[in-house]
Protein backbone atom coordinates (compact mmCIF):
# COMPACT_ATOMS: atom_id res chain seq x y z
CA UNK A 1 0.00 0.00 0.00
CA UNK A 2 1.65 3.77 -0.80
CA UNK A 3 2.40 5.44 1.61
CA UNK A 4 -0.08 8.52 2.18
CA UNK A 5 0.51 12.16 2.64
CA UNK A 6 1.71 14.83 4.89
CA UNK A 7 0.43 18.25 5.74
CA UNK A 8 2.02 20.15 8.59
CA UNK A 9 0.21 23.81 9.66
CA UNK A 10 0.95 26.41 12.12
CA UNK A 11 -1.10 28.98 13.72
CA UNK A 12 -1.61 31.58 16.36
CA UNK A 13 1.95 33.98 17.47
CA UNK A 14 5.01 32.42 16.27
CA UNK A 15 8.01 32.09 18.26
CA UNK A 16 11.97 31.81 17.54
CA UNK A 17 11.79 28.27 17.54
CA UNK A 18 8.33 27.26 15.86
CA UNK A 19 10.30 26.21 12.93
CA UNK A 20 12.37 23.84 14.03
CA UNK A 21 9.45 21.58 15.23
CA UNK A 22 8.57 22.17 11.90
CA UNK A 23 11.82 20.94 11.38
CA UNK A 24 11.10 17.96 13.32
CA UNK A 25 8.16 16.60 12.17
CA UNK A 26 9.47 16.87 8.32
CA UNK A 27 12.65 15.07 8.73
CA UNK A 28 11.16 12.60 11.04
CA UNK A 29 8.88 12.05 7.97
CA UNK A 30 11.54 11.86 5.74
CA UNK A 31 13.32 9.24 7.45
CA UNK A 32 10.16 7.01 7.33
CA UNK A 33 9.18 7.07 3.35
CA UNK A 34 7.34 3.95 3.36
CA UNK A 35 4.88 5.49 5.88
CA UNK A 36 4.81 9.21 5.17
CA UNK A 37 4.83 10.41 1.30
CA UNK A 38 5.06 13.78 0.31
CA UNK A 39 4.89 16.47 2.71
CA UNK A 40 3.11 19.64 2.64
CA UNK A 41 2.91 22.67 4.38
CA UNK A 42 -0.70 24.22 4.45
CA UNK A 43 0.29 28.14 3.70
CA UNK A 44 -0.18 30.67 6.43
CA UNK A 45 -1.95 27.88 8.58
CA UNK A 46 -5.34 26.46 8.33
CA UNK A 47 -6.66 29.22 5.89
CA UNK A 48 -3.75 28.09 3.38
CA UNK A 49 -5.81 24.32 3.92
CA UNK A 50 -8.73 26.33 2.95
CA UNK A 51 -7.48 27.91 0.12
CA UNK A 52 -5.99 24.47 -1.08
CA UNK A 53 -2.54 26.28 -1.02
CA UNK A 54 0.03 23.22 -0.33
CA UNK A 55 3.50 24.28 -0.15
CA UNK A 56 5.44 21.06 -1.40
CA UNK A 57 8.35 20.89 1.16
CA UNK A 58 9.38 17.21 0.14
CA UNK A 59 9.78 19.06 -3.12
CA UNK A 60 12.71 21.98 -1.24
CA UNK A 61 16.78 21.76 -1.27
CA UNK A 62 17.29 19.96 1.92
CA UNK A 63 19.48 22.69 3.35
CA UNK A 64 16.77 25.49 3.75
CA UNK A 65 14.53 22.75 5.87
CA UNK A 66 17.87 22.66 7.69
CA UNK A 67 17.89 26.28 8.42
CA UNK A 68 14.80 25.87 9.73
CA UNK A 69 16.66 25.28 12.98
CA UNK A 70 17.41 28.70 13.24
CA UNK A 71 14.84 30.88 11.18
CA UNK A 72 12.66 32.70 14.07
CA UNK A 73 9.18 33.61 13.85
CA UNK A 74 6.68 32.22 10.89
CA UNK A 75 7.76 33.82 7.37
CA UNK A 76 9.34 30.28 6.14
CA UNK A 77 5.36 28.52 6.13
CA UNK A 78 3.23 31.20 7.29
CA UNK A 79 0.92 31.48 10.51
CA UNK A 80 -2.81 32.59 10.77
CA UNK A 81 -5.27 33.37 13.70
CA UNK A 82 -8.02 32.14 11.80
CA UNK A 83 -10.48 29.80 13.89
CA UNK A 84 -12.40 27.12 12.26
CA UNK A 85 -15.54 27.92 15.25
CA UNK A 86 -17.96 24.68 15.98
CA UNK A 87 -20.85 26.23 13.16
CA UNK A 88 -18.37 26.66 10.29
CA UNK A 89 -19.78 23.55 9.12
CA UNK A 90 -18.73 24.59 5.44
CA UNK A 91 -15.21 25.20 6.87
CA UNK A 92 -14.79 21.92 8.33
CA UNK A 93 -16.44 20.16 4.59
CA UNK A 94 -13.71 22.12 2.76
CA UNK A 95 -11.02 21.05 5.04
CA UNK A 96 -11.73 17.55 4.53
CA UNK A 97 -12.33 17.92 1.14
CA UNK A 98 -8.85 19.26 0.53
CA UNK A 99 -7.36 16.40 2.89
CA UNK A 100 -9.34 13.64 0.85
CA UNK A 101 -8.12 15.07 -2.66
CA UNK A 102 -4.79 15.59 -1.54
CA UNK A 103 -4.43 11.61 -0.28
CA UNK A 104 -3.46 13.14 3.32
CA UNK A 105 -2.98 10.82 5.82
CA UNK A 106 -0.96 12.42 8.74
CA UNK A 107 -2.24 15.98 9.81
CA UNK A 108 0.27 17.95 12.23
CA UNK A 109 -0.42 21.37 13.52
CA UNK A 110 1.65 23.02 15.44
CA UNK A 111 0.10 26.04 18.05
CA UNK A 112 -1.26 26.96 21.53
CA UNK A 113 -4.69 25.83 22.53
CA UNK A 114 -7.03 27.13 19.92
CA UNK A 115 -4.79 24.86 17.41
CA UNK A 116 -4.87 21.81 19.37
CA UNK A 117 -8.92 22.27 19.42
CA UNK A 118 -8.76 22.75 15.54
CA UNK A 119 -6.31 19.56 15.24
CA UNK A 120 -8.69 17.85 17.57
CA UNK A 121 -11.84 18.80 15.82
CA UNK A 122 -10.21 18.34 12.09
CA UNK A 123 -9.24 14.62 13.31
CA UNK A 124 -12.75 13.60 14.48
CA UNK A 125 -14.37 15.44 11.34
CA UNK A 126 -12.08 13.18 9.16
CA UNK A 127 -12.74 9.89 10.78
CA UNK A 128 -16.55 10.63 10.62
CA UNK A 129 -16.53 10.76 7.04
CA UNK A 130 -14.56 8.06 6.58
CA UNK A 131 -11.26 8.95 5.87
CA UNK A 132 -7.66 7.10 7.18
CA UNK A 133 -6.51 10.60 8.94
CA UNK A 134 -4.05 10.45 11.83
CA UNK A 135 -4.36 14.34 13.62
CA UNK A 136 -1.51 15.07 15.89
CA UNK A 137 -0.91 17.95 17.86
CA UNK A 138 2.50 19.88 18.12
CA UNK A 139 2.95 22.28 21.38
CA UNK A 140 3.79 26.03 20.73
CA UNK A 141 3.09 29.32 22.47
CA UNK A 142 5.63 31.75 24.09
CA UNK A 143 2.94 32.11 26.64
CA UNK A 144 3.40 28.47 28.32
CA UNK A 145 -0.51 28.50 28.82
CA UNK A 146 -1.22 25.20 27.39
CA UNK A 147 -1.70 22.60 29.62
CA UNK A 148 -2.94 22.10 33.22
CA UNK A 149 -1.79 24.09 36.48
CA UNK A 150 -0.35 20.68 37.98
CA UNK A 151 1.88 20.61 35.42
CA UNK A 152 1.44 16.69 34.78
CA UNK A 153 0.18 16.67 31.24
CA UNK A 154 2.65 19.52 29.92
CA UNK A 155 5.51 21.30 31.77
CA UNK A 156 6.37 23.82 29.23
CA UNK A 157 5.84 24.47 26.03
CA UNK A 158 8.24 24.94 23.49
CA UNK A 159 8.78 29.16 22.59
CA UNK A 160 8.29 30.04 26.02
CA UNK A 161 11.86 29.32 27.01
CA UNK A 162 13.19 31.72 24.14
CA UNK A 163 11.28 34.84 25.03
CA UNK A 164 12.29 34.06 29.31
CA UNK A 165 15.69 34.57 28.05
CA UNK A 166 15.22 37.59 26.04
CA UNK A 167 13.48 38.67 29.09
CA UNK A 168 16.44 37.79 31.80
CA UNK A 169 18.88 39.49 29.46
CA UNK A 170 16.60 42.62 28.30
CA UNK A 171 16.59 43.47 32.28
CA UNK A 172 20.32 43.20 32.62
CA UNK A 173 20.50 45.54 29.76
CA UNK A 174 17.93 47.66 31.23
CA UNK A 175 19.48 48.24 34.60
CA UNK A 176 22.61 49.22 33.42
CA UNK A 177 20.71 52.10 31.63
CA UNK A 178 18.83 52.87 34.71
CA UNK A 179 21.61 52.84 36.62
CA UNK A 180 23.20 55.29 34.56
CA UNK A 181 20.08 57.85 33.54
CA UNK A 182 18.50 57.82 37.22
CA UNK A 183 19.27 61.20 38.08
CA UNK A 184 16.54 62.25 35.41
CA UNK A 185 15.06 58.99 34.79
CA UNK A 186 14.53 56.99 38.12
CA UNK A 187 11.63 54.83 36.71
CA UNK A 188 11.84 52.80 33.83
CA UNK A 189 9.03 50.53 33.15
CA UNK A 190 8.88 48.06 30.59
CA UNK A 191 5.97 46.18 28.97
CA UNK A 192 6.38 42.29 28.44
CA UNK A 193 3.91 40.17 26.73
CA UNK A 194 1.61 37.77 28.50
CA UNK A 195 -1.62 38.67 27.93
CA UNK A 196 -3.51 36.25 30.59
CA UNK A 197 -0.78 34.60 32.41
CA UNK A 198 2.64 36.14 33.74
CA UNK A 199 5.24 33.29 33.09
CA UNK A 200 6.50 36.15 30.47
CA UNK A 201 7.03 39.02 32.97
CA UNK A 202 7.55 36.74 35.47
CA UNK A 203 10.85 35.69 33.50
CA UNK A 204 12.81 38.74 34.21
CA UNK A 205 13.52 37.11 37.78
CA UNK A 206 16.20 35.21 36.11
CA UNK A 207 18.17 38.28 34.83
CA UNK A 208 18.50 38.79 38.98
CA UNK A 209 18.11 35.92 40.45
CA UNK A 210 20.09 37.18 43.68
CA UNK A 211 17.56 40.05 43.88
CA UNK A 212 20.03 43.05 43.42
CA UNK A 213 18.00 45.20 41.10
CA UNK A 214 15.18 47.22 42.43
CA UNK A 215 12.85 45.48 40.30
CA UNK A 216 9.14 45.52 40.54
CA UNK A 217 7.59 42.74 38.45
CA UNK A 218 3.50 43.27 38.00
CA UNK A 219 1.61 40.89 36.16
CA UNK A 220 -2.05 40.27 35.55
CA UNK A 221 -1.80 37.85 38.62
CA UNK A 222 -0.48 40.41 40.93
CA UNK A 223 -4.39 41.90 41.33
CA UNK A 224 -3.14 45.42 42.44
CA UNK A 225 -4.15 49.16 42.40
CA UNK A 226 -2.45 51.77 40.38
CA UNK A 227 -2.00 53.03 44.02
CA UNK A 228 -0.61 50.17 45.39
CA UNK A 229 1.79 50.19 42.52
CA UNK A 230 2.63 53.91 42.99
CA UNK A 231 3.15 53.36 46.99
CA UNK A 232 5.56 50.20 45.77
CA UNK A 233 7.47 52.31 43.30
CA UNK A 234 7.90 54.99 45.76
CA UNK A 235 9.32 53.00 48.64
CA UNK A 236 11.57 51.37 45.81
CA UNK A 237 13.04 54.81 45.45
CA UNK A 238 13.14 56.10 48.98
CA UNK A 239 15.13 52.53 49.56
CA UNK A 240 17.20 52.55 46.13
CA UNK A 241 16.60 55.80 44.40
CA UNK A 242 15.73 54.04 41.37
CA UNK A 243 13.41 51.18 40.21
CA UNK A 244 12.76 49.16 37.33
CA UNK A 245 9.23 47.55 36.60
CA UNK A 246 8.57 44.68 34.59
CA UNK A 247 4.66 44.91 33.56
CA UNK A 248 2.81 42.16 32.01
CA UNK A 249 0.16 43.19 29.25
CA UNK A 250 -2.12 41.54 31.24
CA UNK A 251 -1.98 43.76 34.19
CA UNK A 252 -4.72 45.56 34.89
CA UNK A 253 -4.05 49.77 34.50
CA UNK A 254 -7.76 50.76 33.34
CA UNK A 255 -9.10 50.92 30.09
CA UNK A 256 -6.71 50.87 26.88
CA UNK A 257 -8.68 50.81 23.96
CA UNK A 258 -8.35 47.45 23.68
CA UNK A 259 -9.02 45.06 20.56
CA UNK A 260 -9.32 41.69 20.01
CA UNK A 261 -8.16 39.33 17.41
CA UNK A 262 -10.39 36.67 15.87
CA UNK A 263 -9.74 33.82 18.34
CA UNK A 264 -11.45 36.69 20.89
CA UNK A 265 -7.76 37.39 22.57
CA UNK A 266 -6.38 40.80 23.55
CA UNK A 267 -3.98 42.84 21.21
CA UNK A 268 -2.60 45.09 23.51
CA UNK A 269 -0.11 46.29 20.93
CA UNK A 270 -2.84 47.17 18.61
CA UNK A 271 -4.66 48.97 21.69
CA UNK A 272 -5.17 52.54 21.28
CA UNK A 273 -2.69 53.34 24.56
CA UNK A 274 0.12 51.16 25.77
CA UNK A 275 -0.14 49.45 29.11
CA UNK A 276 3.70 50.66 29.74
CA UNK A 277 2.25 54.41 28.50
CA UNK A 278 -0.57 54.51 31.53
CA UNK A 279 1.22 53.20 33.71
CA UNK A 280 4.23 56.08 33.21
CA UNK A 281 1.35 58.41 32.87
CA UNK A 282 -0.05 57.47 36.33
CA UNK A 283 3.37 57.26 38.00
CA UNK A 284 4.18 60.99 36.28
CA UNK A 285 0.69 62.32 37.65
CA UNK A 286 0.78 60.63 41.10
CA UNK A 287 4.41 61.71 42.07
CA UNK A 288 7.56 60.45 42.35
CA UNK A 289 9.34 60.05 45.31
CA UNK A 290 12.56 61.07 43.54
CA UNK A 291 13.34 64.09 41.10
CA UNK A 292 13.01 62.89 37.74
CA UNK A 293 10.29 60.95 35.33
CA UNK A 294 9.53 57.94 34.72
CA UNK A 295 9.90 56.45 31.08
CA UNK A 296 8.40 53.28 29.16
CA UNK A 297 10.10 50.90 26.62
CA UNK A 298 7.75 48.20 24.52
CA UNK A 299 10.06 45.81 23.01
CA UNK A 300 7.41 44.47 20.64
CA UNK A 301 7.16 41.01 18.99
CA UNK A 302 10.88 41.16 19.09
CA UNK A 303 9.99 39.09 22.32
CA UNK A 304 8.84 36.11 19.88
CA UNK A 305 11.20 36.01 17.08
CA UNK A 306 14.44 37.49 17.98
CA UNK A 307 17.01 33.98 17.01
CA UNK A 308 20.21 35.84 19.01
CA UNK A 309 18.67 35.12 22.40
CA UNK A 310 16.80 31.84 21.73
CA UNK A 311 17.36 29.31 24.03
CA UNK A 312 19.58 26.61 22.93
CA UNK A 313 17.64 24.27 25.07
CA UNK A 314 14.20 25.65 23.76
CA UNK A 315 15.98 25.04 20.13
CA UNK A 316 16.61 21.35 21.06
CA UNK A 317 13.42 20.59 22.70
CA UNK A 318 10.89 22.33 20.34
CA UNK A 319 13.09 19.51 17.23
CA UNK A 320 12.53 16.84 19.64
CA UNK A 321 8.96 17.74 20.51
CA UNK A 322 8.31 17.81 16.37
CA UNK A 323 10.19 14.29 15.64
CA UNK A 324 8.20 13.02 18.44
CA UNK A 325 4.62 13.85 17.23
CA UNK A 326 6.25 12.10 13.61
CA UNK A 327 6.74 8.94 16.19
CA UNK A 328 2.88 9.22 17.89
CA UNK A 329 1.35 9.59 14.41
CA UNK A 330 3.94 6.44 13.13
CA UNK A 331 3.18 4.10 16.18
CA UNK A 332 -0.01 5.33 18.00
CA UNK A 333 -2.73 6.87 16.30
CA UNK A 334 -4.68 10.19 15.46
CA UNK A 335 -6.00 12.40 18.80
CA UNK A 336 -2.35 13.02 20.14
CA UNK A 337 -0.46 15.70 21.40
CA UNK A 338 3.54 15.56 21.64
CA UNK A 339 4.20 17.17 25.05
CA UNK A 340 7.31 17.90 27.41
CA UNK A 341 7.21 16.74 30.91
CA UNK A 342 9.99 17.24 33.20
CA UNK A 343 11.95 13.68 34.81
CA UNK A 344 12.19 13.90 38.76
CA UNK A 345 15.41 14.90 40.40
CA UNK A 346 17.80 18.10 41.15
CA UNK A 347 19.25 17.65 37.09
CA UNK A 348 16.85 18.89 34.72
CA UNK A 349 16.02 16.28 32.31
CA UNK A 350 13.13 16.73 29.60
CA UNK A 351 10.77 13.52 28.46
CA UNK A 352 8.78 13.51 25.70
CA UNK A 353 5.48 11.98 25.83
CA UNK A 354 2.11 11.98 24.37
CA UNK A 355 -1.42 13.57 26.09
CA UNK A 356 -4.68 13.10 24.55
CA UNK A 357 -5.57 15.87 22.26
CA UNK A 358 -8.88 16.69 23.87
CA UNK A 359 -7.68 16.90 27.18
CA UNK A 360 -5.46 20.17 25.83
CA UNK A 361 -7.91 21.29 23.23
CA UNK A 362 -9.01 25.01 24.61
CA UNK A 363 -6.79 24.23 28.15
CA UNK A 364 -5.21 27.28 29.77
CA UNK A 365 -3.24 26.93 32.88
CA UNK A 366 -2.72 29.42 35.73
CA UNK A 367 0.47 31.09 36.97
CA UNK A 368 0.69 29.26 40.92
CA UNK A 369 -0.26 31.76 43.28
CA UNK A 370 2.64 30.07 45.67
CA UNK A 371 4.98 31.18 42.80
CA UNK A 372 3.49 34.88 43.60
CA UNK A 373 5.83 36.84 46.49
CA UNK A 374 3.29 37.80 49.21
CA UNK A 375 3.39 41.80 48.20
CA UNK A 376 2.36 40.79 44.68
CA UNK A 377 5.70 42.67 43.21
CA UNK A 378 7.67 39.84 42.69
CA UNK A 379 8.21 35.82 42.20
CA UNK A 380 9.68 33.34 44.08
CA UNK A 381 12.61 31.14 44.30
CA UNK A 382 10.15 27.91 43.62
CA UNK A 383 9.48 29.81 40.35
CA UNK A 384 13.24 30.87 39.25
CA UNK A 385 14.16 26.71 40.10
CA UNK A 386 11.39 26.09 37.59
CA UNK A 387 12.27 28.16 34.86
CA UNK A 388 16.09 28.27 34.86
CA UNK A 389 17.20 25.10 33.45
CA UNK A 390 14.62 26.17 30.22
CA UNK A 391 16.53 29.03 29.08
CA UNK A 392 20.16 27.26 28.90
CA UNK A 393 23.77 27.97 28.88
CA UNK A 394 25.08 29.17 24.99
CA UNK A 395 24.13 31.13 22.70
CA UNK A 396 22.67 29.66 19.36
CA UNK A 397 24.74 29.30 16.58
CA UNK A 398 22.94 31.76 13.94
CA UNK A 399 24.46 31.16 9.68
CA UNK A 400 25.79 34.65 8.41
CA UNK A 401 26.13 34.91 4.97
CA UNK A 402 27.46 38.73 3.93
CA UNK A 403 27.23 39.51 7.92
CA UNK A 404 23.33 38.94 7.88
CA UNK A 405 21.36 35.98 9.05
CA UNK A 406 20.64 33.10 6.62
CA UNK A 407 17.66 32.08 7.14
CA UNK A 408 15.56 29.37 4.95
CA UNK A 409 13.93 30.95 1.74
CA UNK A 410 11.41 28.27 0.70
CA UNK A 411 10.44 27.61 -3.49
CA UNK A 412 6.81 28.57 -3.98
CA UNK A 413 6.34 24.77 -5.05
CA UNK A 414 2.64 24.18 -4.51
CA UNK A 415 0.38 21.25 -5.19
CA UNK A 416 -1.63 21.40 -7.67
CA UNK A 417 -5.49 22.43 -6.94
CA UNK A 418 -8.02 19.99 -7.67
CA UNK A 419 -11.14 22.23 -6.23
CA UNK A 420 -12.64 25.69 -7.10
CA UNK A 421 -11.55 28.14 -5.37
CA UNK A 422 -12.76 28.81 -1.49
CA UNK A 423 -13.20 32.01 0.33
CA UNK A 424 -13.36 30.82 4.21
CA UNK A 425 -16.12 31.32 6.20
CA UNK A 426 -15.36 33.46 8.68
CA UNK A 427 -14.45 35.76 6.11
CA UNK A 428 -17.62 35.97 4.20
CA UNK A 429 -19.47 36.57 8.05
Amino acid sequence: MAPKNVLVAQSGGPSAVINNSVRGVVEACFDYPETFGTVYAGYHGIEGVLKEELLNLSAQNREEISLLRTTPAAGAIGTCRYKIKSHMNEDFDRVVDVLREHNIGYFFYNGGNDSMDTAHKVAELARERGLDVVGVGVPKTIDNDVGDSEFKLVDHTPGYASTARYWAHMVQGANEENRGSSPADPVLVMQAMGRKIGFIPAAARLGDPNREMPMLILMRESDLSMEQVADAVNDKLRERGRCLIVLGEGFDVGDIGQRSDSFGHAMFGASALTAQQAMVNYLNESGLAAKGSARGNVPGTEQRHNMIYASTVDLEEAYRSGRYAAEIARTEGSGWMSTILRAPGEIYTAVYDKVPLKEVANSERCFPKEWLSKDRTDVTDAFVKYARPLIGEDWPSVPLVGGIQRFTRFEKIFADTKLPAYTPQGDRE
